[in-house]
């Protein structure tokens, strides 16, 4: 395991960080998706009683990578917030520090999430081009011209499960779909959910900061054999 893998797209190389994340060295590009910030707060707003602290890791784990490989922007693929409900004063004044606390600018291409909220000083940018890479919040068709575009995506939290019967671990991954040119990251929030992704397409498992290649793709319509 490593804590991150090279990914070549026509030789473009990208790094996908075990810290959920890709890296763009050659536009010295951090993307991440899905962070889901004041999920907790929404949920207490109606009675459930999460805990507050996911947020804090999550920002701290933003401003580490940050720091650690200095990009000059930082883009955020859609799902910054929770919803408006849990978007408090303390979150929103968080939210506005950010960039001054990761030494860049901080883009956010607009998620379902973001629907109805104004966060100050960020506004929310369409699916837009960087390079050879198309970035949205989910997927959606390449643009006209855009055969040899790559397209990065998050809002599908995807998980894959290893192990069989009594014995099974859910584990965010990124995936690999060739055919639709697109390179779906995992969530990057501390309490966000996921969903099984299918085994056809590639994928690295991500754990505790360290990342693997898991496995050769499975031909379509083929379910994974799992060993008791």
């Amino acid at each position: 395991m490593s804590e991150h893998l090279s990914f070549l797209w026509r030789g473009h190389r990208l790094e996908l960080l075990g810290a959920k994340a890709v890296w763009d060295p050659l536009q010295r590009l951090l993307l991440v998706a899905d962070l889901h910030l004041g999920k907790a707060e929404l949920f207490q707003a109606h009675g459930v009683p999460l805990p507050s602290d996911g947020d804090a890791a999550t920002f701290n784990a933003l401003i580490a990578l940050a720091h650690r490989w200095q990009p000059r922007e930082v883009l955020v693929l859609g799902d910054l917030i929770h919803g408006r409900l849990g978007l408090t004063g303390e979150l929103r004044q968080k939210i506005q520090a950010l960039p001054e606390l990761l030494g860049c600018p901080l883009t956010l291409i607009a998620g379902n999430h973001e629907r109805g909220s104004w966060l100050e000083g960020l506004m929310q940018q369409p699916s837009s081009r960087r390079g050879p890479l198309w970035l949205s919040h989910g997927p959606e068709p390449l643009p006209p011209g855009g055969s040899a575009l790559l397209q990065l995506c998050g809002h599908l939290h995807p998980v894959a499960t290893i192990g069989g019967r009594s014995d099974r671990l859910r584990l965010p991954c990124f995936v690999h779909h060739a055919e639709a040119q697109r390179l779906v990251l995992p969530a990057f929030g501390t309490l966000t959910g996921g969903h099984p992704c299918e085994a056809h397409h590639q994928r690295w498992l991500v754990a505790d900061g360290s990342i693997v290649a898991w496995l050769k793709p499975l031909p379509p319509g083929r379910a994974p054999h799992h060993r008791g």
